[in-house]
Formats: C-alpha cells, structure tokens, sequence
C-alpha cells in the first residue's frame, strides 16, 4: 500500500467543503487538489501539506512534523506530518484546513494551464514504454494550422 487508506478517508471527509476537490496520484501516494491546486496528501502514513512559506517554517517548529524531503533536499512550502501529529481529528482538520487556505488562496489556473498539465500528463503516460521520445509525442498533440 503506497498510503494510508484509512488517512485519506478522513482527509476527505474534511475537504468536501472545500470547493472544487479532485485526488491524482503524486510522488508515491495520493494527493488531493482543492481548485486545480494541489493542497495536501497522503504517503505511507504520513499527511503531506503545502503551506504558505512562513507557515511551513512555523509548522516545523511543531511536533511530529519534518520537511517534505521527497527529491533528496526539503521542498519549498511542502511538509510531513506524522500519523501521531494526525491522531486526532482536531489535528488532522487543523493542518488541512491550513493548506486549504492556501490553495484557495492561490490565483486559478488558466484554462490555458490546466489543458497544457492535462496535454503533459496525457502524452507521457501514452507513450512511456512505447520507445517514442516524449518530444515526437509532443508534437502529435499540437494542434496544426
């Protein structure tokens, strides 16, 4: 199991008044998007948030928590949050209502955006493992005058 069920059933009980939500699978896990925004996750057992900088430096500071160090070095504004930080519900609802806030805060991807991540996501699934390079991929999926 590449993340705790259980967790993100609670995660998405929390979010579903959150506004636009949808789940894609991330870095091994799952992460939810809170209008096109990723907001949070779920790896192993750990809650992952995005947070805005200075909110991702103070919750470093609390217990339980640790940067989001998935590539090898932390990444900016992401954190862990370790099944005992997330015990409770009033704890799980605090740290993800935290990064709710910051994707609903972010401005709206462009529908210009959102169809370019849609053509990435679409055209390297399509042809990973078909010996196409992605770029002769690419260029099939432009559209032609």
């Amino acid at each position: 199991m590449a993340y705790d069920v259980h967790l993100a059933d609670r995660v998405r009980s929390i979010l579903k008044y959150a506004g636009e939500c949808s789940e894609k699978k991330m870095f091994g896990g799952l992460a939810f998007m809170v209008n096109g925004r990723m907001c949070c996750g779920v790896l192993k057992t750990d809650l992952v948030l995005r947070l805005a900088p200075e909110e991702a430096e103070a919750a470093l500071r609390e217990p339980h928590t640790r940067p989001m160090d998935f590539t090898g070095k932390p990444m900016k504004s992401m954190i862990y949050v370790s099944a005992i930080g997330t015990d409770s519900d009033q704890a799980l609802s605090k740290w993800v209502e935290s990064a709710v806030k910051v994707a609903q805060g972010a401005p709206p991807k462009s529908s210009r955006q959102a169809a370019k991540d849609r053509r990435t996501v679409s055209s390297s699934s399509a042809t990973r493992g078909s010996g196409i390079p992605k770029s002769a991929s690419m260029r099939t999926t432009r559209k032609r005058d």
